[in-house]
């Protein structure tokens, strides 16, 4: 876990740390060692898991990309043959050039490629040449969807039949719910969800300009949990420019319970994202019966199924078409909210777990 900065690494920190304890479920004689930064061991060490796995700290500071990338490539091999691991799994899309004890490692996506602004410059470079060296160095690839897969193999150049799919279960664990509307005084009115990294591959930009046109009574608000990026900025300023800036609510990074109240709560979730490994903002909205409006790009049809009302992301009339309908029409909230509960127990970490355990088979049965 050497790149988990807590409460900063989005959709990659919740993956890892529901994946652990499902592997300790579903292979009672596996003996995990989870080495990340030593900036993350307090998150860490109060985990349920945490007396189930040996916990080790390595000398850097996972939020300087320098020294992490240093770190991966120079101590990160040689702790894990000190330890005397059978393999190691890179949870985090890159890993070591020359690992000295066999490897997995889970490629979570390469939108990189698609989208080069969302990691531009050297970062963009960097990731590029640390995920092709992966692909390369490793026994095998896991990854978390059909279309994650699909990318992988065109623009890496890995076969088809060293990539392992194991898609995950909901990333928030259900808890009680806060009170979300007093917590963030969003007052009575509709709320309209989007839970989504800042970043430019999410169109949230088409987003704002699709809910200026949505016309509805009461009017509703959009809520944007999520951690700040370098992004946000430019979302603000976009928000001010189409006049909705008052109806939008930036809410920064929100405690467990307090994004349960907000799904709950919620006339719906939207995401119009432009690619996705997974989408695990729609698992969460389908595990708890809300109405969800997303995307028709990569992963999320084989996420939502049947269970969501699509839209084309480049078209800002037709999300506004999306979340006028879903605000309007109970019936077509209450199919959804049944068609979510049914699509939504396909998945489960327990699944990931038994798929994950399978690809360390292979790895370990390859030469």
């Amino acid at each position: 876990m050497l790149h988990l900065v807590p409460g900063e690494t989005g959709g990659s920190e919740l993956y890892a740390r529901r994946l652990v304890p499902a592997l300790l479920d579903a292979r009672q004689d596996l003996r995990l060692i989870v080495l990340a930064g030593e900036a993350a061991l307090p998150s860490l060490t109060v985990e349920e898991w945490a007396g189930e796995v040996e916990l080790v700290g390595l000398p850097f500071d996972p939020r300087h990309r320098a020294r992490r990338v240093l770190a991966e490539q120079t101590l990160l091999p040689r702790a894990a043959r000190k330890r005397g691991v059978d393999l190691l799994h890179n949870l985090f899309t890159t890993a070591p050039g020359a690992p000295l004890v066999p490897q997995v490692t889970t490629i979570l996506d390469v939108i990189y490629k698609r989208f080069p602004e969302t990691h531009a410059g050297l970062l963009g470079r960097g990731l590029a040449a640390l995920t092709w060296t992966a692909a390369r160095r490793s026994r095998r690839i896991l990854t978390i969807s059909e279309a994650a897969k699909a990318d992988i193999v065109r623009f890496l150049g890995v076969p088809a039949d060293n990539v392992d799919v194991t898609y995950p279960g909901p990333a928030l664990p259900q808890t009680a719910p806060a009170d979300a509307r007093a917590e963030l005084g969003l007052g009575p009115v509709p709320i309209v969800l989007t839970v989504s990294a800042k970043r430019p591959h999410k169109n949230l930009e088409r987003l704002f300009e699709a809910f200026a046109q949505v016309r509805a009574e009461p009017a509703p608000i959009l809520v944007v949990p999520g951690y700040e990026t370098f992004h946000e900025d430019e979302l603000r300023k976009r928000a001010d420019e189409i006049g909705i800036a008052d109806r939008i609510r930036f809410a920064g990074w929100v405690a467990d319970d307090v994004l349960e109240g907000l799904y709950r709560e919620a006339a719906c979730l939207v995401f119009p994202s432009l690619a996705e490994g997974f989408g695990l903002p729609v698992l969460d909205a389908l595990v708890r019966g809300t109405p969800v409006a997303c995307s028709n790009a990569s992963s999320l049809p084989e996420v939502a199924g049947d269970a969501a009302l699509y839209f084309e992301p480049t078209d800002t009339d037709a999300i506004a078409a999306a979340i006028e309908r879903l605000l309007a029409d109970e019936a077509l909230r209450e199919r959804l909210r049944a068609a979510g509960l049914s699509q939504a127990a396909k998945f489960s970490w327990a699944r990931t777990a038994e798929g994950t355990i399978e690809s360390y088979d292979r790895a370990l049965a390859t030469r």
